[in-house]
């Protein structure tokens, strides 16, 4: 059964889901931070009893300094995690004793090309300018996915949150041109100041569709948590998949969430 809207209150979360699959930034942590101790250690507990699937937008690397640089657990309860980096355009699984990429989809070199061509135009048409500031690449190329971010890739927290509170009209309008010159790719929000361009059909719900094939999990035996299930959110893909999705507002949410699943 397919749900239209996800849950919010504990008491309706079902406790023998084998799979708990997470969104990265703004439910296990803040954009592009490291996990806390807490959370850490949560999330090595939930590992002994159940698989864990993290799936976001940043690449391999991302996921390695906000997650697995902040997990103490043994090597045999890492196989049980499963990373789906660049919206599931990659996947990575720990076998022996490193991780190792199953699976990437990347962009070709003209397709790139194509996608820096875009955005170029877009800002020209909306006379877009950039803040002086810049923190990191403005665009980077991740491989299967090429991400905007307005003040660069490695902005501070507290920047991305108070232009995301009074300037969210202005991301909204790149998207919206930017997809009108990339009719054959998936434009969407991310975080509180980036824009992913993939393939068509890359989003949330693709995702959880590779991980119910890759980890030959049914659909139904998993809980999908994401903070960003309004409407063009990037969680909202998933709740068309049927997967029993949890909101969540914030990372303490989460850890609320983790410790009713240990009870």
């Amino acid at each position: 059964m397919k749900t239209n809207k996800p849950l919010n209150s504990l008491d309706d979360v079902p406790k023998d889901k084998k799979l708990v699959v997470f969104d990265l930034d703004g439910t296990l942590t803040e954009s592009k931070s490291p996990v806390d101790q807490e959370t850490g250690l949560l999330l090595g507990q939930l590992l002994q009893t159940k698989k864990i699937a993290v799936i976001g937008g940043g690449k391999y690397e991302l996921f390695q300094r906000q997650l697995l640089s902040k997990l103490l657990v043994t090597k045999e309860l890492l196989a049980n995690l499963y990373l789906f980096p660049m919206t599931a355009t990659s996947f990575y699984k720990y076998e022996g004793s490193n991780w190792s990429e199953v699976y990437s989809q990347y962009f070709s070199k003209e397709e790139k090309e194509k996608i820096l061509a875009a955005f170029e135009k877009t800002f020209q048409e909306l006379n877009y300018k950039h803040p002086e500031k810049i923190y990191g690449e403005l665009i980077e190329d991740r491989g299967s996915q090429v991400t905007f971010s307005v003040f660069g890739q490695e902005a501070p927290l507290e920047l991305k949150e108070k232009w995301n509170k009074n300037h969210s009209d202005t991301r909204l309008k790149i998207e919206e041109v930017l997809q009108k010159h990339l009719l054959d790719m998936e434009v969407k929000l991310a975080g509180l100041t980036s824009i992913d361009v993939t393939r068509k059909g890359i989003d949330k719900g693709y995702g959880i569709k590779q991980i119910e094939k890759y980890l030959n999990t049914p659909i139904q035996n998993m809980l999908f948590v994401g903070d960003d299930f309004t409407h063009e959110g990037n969680d909202e893909p998933t709740l068309k998949t049927g997967v029993l999705c949890f909101e969540v507002k914030e990372p303490d949410d989460t850890k609320k969430l983790i410790k009713y699943l240990l009870e």
